[in-house]
């Protein structure tokens, strides 16, 4: 049977003849396939053959006008996977700077493969991002003018209406170098202040806007030259024309913030980074949600061990466990204390996970600490106030606790049985009988189950219940 298993080493087997009889048979009606098998000639000839090839694919796809439907975009996405694979295999090797244009003409796609698509689940996009990736690792090789790329890439970008040419300047750094870096940089600035051109203007005006388009043109300009100038800026290591193209104020959103404190860091500017991450931390202070706390939590912490700021730090740490039974805070909490002391200080954190208002949290906190045993408790303990619609929570937990805890675990698994029959959720009778069939599972191994009731009344009681939801017992009696 392992002779006949569809396999490359037995293929090979076969001989060169009859897999050539078996690939022509397999590429008729294919154009996807056959284009394929023509890539792969191409490349036996060499990287030339494959060059051709390639620029030959891409004027067909950009002369194509035809919608790809979801149905289609996967294979679409092979395909250009394909084509890229072809240049990372076949061209780059031996020229790097023939792969570099095959890949800048790649993203020029975007444009027409964007507007026939429907990509919402980001897949084509994906694929550019990958041609941006592999114009970084060839770019230290490449051949090129430096202010010749300059241009080419402030060309690029300001003409880029799908973000395809995002974070070209970075990944193209190498080949740029200091001289091609200055002169994008001062291309930049004299194109953000330049009066729009007539073709600025008609781009404009396409999308059906009317009012003020000189003036719209512009702070479009200059919003695009501030990514420019901000990745320029990266690329040179000058943090303070990074910072410049911020407000104060937005020197204090939590989008922002975090950002631009770890450049500060990583310049050893930790006082000013200190500062930034403050300002934030008030603009933050007092919300009901604060969306962005994670990432100002991270530099702030970082910034207070730099500073040697170590009671702040610990005081800090805390208080985020406390708030939200983080466990990576509580670990580095602990990592500050002395030997000894680390487990007594654990004892009453896993105590105030407990006693913690929300329950799926603490749920959750103790299941990942681990605690298994007294994840089990507080779920006995506090039955009544799990969430049943908490599938993911409960699902994990009772799993974890199976072995161990079988009665918390049914618990749980009951919980989101009842949770669905209650609410009728038609979509979830299948994993409802599953949790189910569980329980029945854990029947045996559950030596008192206290003041639960037993499987069988438990089951029993669900009938009377929701005795009428024929679709889920009969998912049962399966």
């Amino acid at each position: 049977m392992a002779k006949k298993t569809l396999n490359q080493t037995n293929l090979a087997k076969l001989g060169a003849e009859k897999l050539a009889a078996l690939v022509m048979d397999l590429v008729q009606g294919s154009a996807a396939l056959q284009r394929r098998a023509r890539m792969e000639l191409s490349a036996a000839q060499g990287p030339k053959e494959v060059a051709a090839d390639l620029r030959k694919r891409f004027a067909s796809l950009r002369r194509s006008t035809s919608f790809v439907d979801w149905r289609k975009q996967k294979a679409l996405v092979k395909d250009l996977r394909g084509l890229l694979a072809m240049i990372e295999t076949t061209v780059a090797p031996v020229d790097p700077s023939q792969s570099f244009e095959l890949l800048w003409s790649f993203l020029q796609l975007a444009p027409s493969i964007h507007e026939r698509t429907d990509d919402s689940n980001g897949s084509v996009g994906d694929v550019l991002r990958d041609v941006v990736d592999m114009i970084a690792q060839i770019s230290p090789r490449i051949e090129i003018d430096s202010k010749l790329l300059a241009e080419r890439i402030l060309d690029a970008v300001s003409d880029a209406g799908y973000g395809e040419f995002d974070g070209i300047i970075p990944a193209t750094a190498d080949a740029l170098g200091k001289e091609g870096m200055k002169h994008l940089k001062a291309i930049t600035e004299e194109w953000q202040t330049a009066p729009p051109s007539e073709h600025e203007l008609e781009q404009y005006r396409a999308y059906g806007l009317s009012s003020a388009p000189a003036e719209a043109v512009l702070r479009n300009k200059q919003l695009t030259a501030s990514v420019i100038l901000a990745d320029i800026a990266d690329a040179q290591g000058d943090v303070d024309a990074y910072m410049a193209r911020y407000s104060p104020e937005q020197l204090t959103y939590g989008t922002i913030a975090p950002d631009i404190a770890r450049r500060l860091l990583d310049a050893d500017r930790v006082d000013e980074a200190y500062d930034i991450i403050m300002g934030a931390r008030a603009a933050e202070e007092g919300k009901s949600f604060r969306m962005f706390r994670y990432d100002l939590d991270k530099v702030y912490e970082e910034c207070l061990e730099r500073q040697g700021k170590t009671d702040e730090l610990k005081a800090h740490l805390w208080d985020s466990f406390r708030q939200t039974l983080s466990d990576r805070s509580l670990r580095a909490y602990l990592k500050l204390l002395p030997d000894f002391d680390d487990f007594e200080a654990e004892e009453k954190a896993l105590d105030l996970a407990m006693d913690h208002p929300h329950l799926g949290a603490a749920v959750n906190f103790l299941i990942g600490w681990p605690a298994h045993e007294r994840a089990a408790r507080v779920v006995l303990s506090r039955a009544d106030a799990l969430d049943g619609d908490s599938y993911g929570t409960l699902s994990t937990a009772a799993d974890a606790l199976e072995a161990e805890h079988p009665l918390a675990a049914t618990i749980m698994r009951r919980t989101m049985s009842e949770d669905t029959l209650d609410g009728a959720k038609s979509k979830r009778y299948r994993h409802a009988a599953r949790h189910l069939a569980e329980c029945a599972s854990c029947d045996a191994a559950i030596e008192n189950y206290h003041s639960f009731p037993a499987h069988a009344a438990f089951v029993e009681a669900l009938k009377q219940k929701h005795g009428r939801k024929y679709g889920f017992w009969k998912l049962v009696d399966e």
